[in-house]
C-alpha cells in the first residue's frame, strides 16, 4: 500500500505563493469524472493508495517546526512499512521528506529530480529552507548518495558551483538522451517539480520557464527507472495560475504513474 500525504506549504516560495492549495486541487483532479484511476499500464493504482490527508502545518517562512512535522509524518508511514508519495506544496518540502527516508531506508538513496531549476542555492533571500535550496540542505545532511537532475535550464553560476561541489549530475532539457536509467542504483526516490515541464504542458506553476520537457518525455523517464522506487513527490502546482484545471490533471496523472512505478518496482 502507498501512503499519499498532502503537504500544503508555500511559505518558502519566492516570487509567488499559491502552492499550499495544490493538494486539494490534485485530489479533485485525481477523482475527476473526466478520467479514471488506472495507469497507462492499466494498473488501478488509486485502489492501492491510502490518502492520509494533509500534514498540519503553520505555513510560516523558514519554519523548522513545519520541516520537522513533515519529516515525522513521512517517517511514521515508513515505520509502518508503507511507501510514501507526497504532494506539495513548494519544493522546500522535499528536504524534510528526504530526511525521513535517510533515517528509515537501509541503503543510501539515488534521487532523480525533474525540474527547470537545480534548487541548489545555499540560501535564497536569507532563507536556508527556501524552495530554491532543498537539495543543498539534503546533500549537506547526507540524505542521498547520488543526485541526478533532468530538464534543468536555469542553472546560475552559484548553483553550478554547488553541483560541482556535490558531484550532482545535471542534464538540461536538450540533453535527456544522455541520461542512462540503467546506471541508477537502488533504492530510488523521484522528485517531480511541475515546472520541469514546458509551460505549454503545465501552465499552473509559479515560475514559467519555456523550453521544458514534454509530458511524454516525463512519462518515458518514469517508465525507464529501475526499481525499487521507494518514494516520490510532485510539487509546485499553483492552482491560482492554472488554466481550466489543466496542470492539476497533469499532477494527478503524474501521481498515478509514479504510484504505478512504485508498485511495479
Amino acid at each position: 500500500m502507498i501512503s499519499l500525504l498532502g503537504i500544503p506549504l508555500d511559505a518558502n516560495s519566492s516570487h509567488l505563493r499559491g502552492c499550499a492549495a495544490a493538494p486539494s486541487a490534485m485530489r479533485e483532479a485525481l477523482h475527476s469524472g473526466s478520467g479514471n484511476h488506472v495507469t497507462e499500464a492499466t494498473i488501478d493504482v488509486v485502489a492501492q493508495i491510502d490518502d492520509l490527508g494533509d500534514v498540519d502545518l503553520s505555513n510560516e517562512v523558514g519554519s523548522n517546526a513545519d520541516a520537522d512535522a513533515i519529516t515525522e509524518a513521512v517517517a511514521h508511514e515508513l515505520r509502518r512499512g508503507r511507501r510514501v508519495l507526497s504532494v506539495g506544496g513548494d519544493h522546500s518540502v522535499t528536504y524534510p521528506i528526504l530526511r525521513a527516508f535517510r533515517d528509515h531506508v537501509d541503503a543510501p538513496l539515488t534521487v532523480v529530480h525533474i525540474d527547470a531549476h537545480p534548487d541548489l542555492y545555499d540560501d535564497l533571500d536569507g532563507n536556508p529552507l527556501s524552495h530554491a535550496s532543498p537539495f543543498a540542505r539534503a546533500l549537506e545532511d547526507g540524505c542521498m548518495a547520488r543526485l541526478v537532475q533532468l530538464g534543468i535550464r536555469t542553472a546560475t553560476a552559484h548553483q553550478r558551483e554547488q553541483a560541482a561541489r556535490w558531484g550532482v549530475e545535471m542534464y538540461g532539457a536538450r540533453e535527456l538522451g544522455r541520461f542512462d536509467p540503467s546506471s541508477l542504483s537502488s533504492p530510488i526516490y523521484v522528485s517531480v517539480d511541475l515546472d520541469g515541464l514546458d509551460p505549454s504542458v503545465a501552465p499552473g506553476v509559479s515560475h514559467h520557464e519555456p523550453g521544458g520537457m514534454t509530458y511524454r518525455e516525463l512519462l518515458d523517464v518514469i517508465d525507464a527507472l529501475p526499481g525499487p522506487i521507494v518514494g516520490a513527490d510532485v510539487v509546485e502546482l499553483n492552482p491560482s495560475r492554472d488554466l481550466v484545471g489543466m496542470t492539476a490533471m497533469v499532477a494527478a496523472k503524474t501521481v498515478k504513474e509514479l504510484a504505478g512505478a512504485i508498485l511495479r518496482s
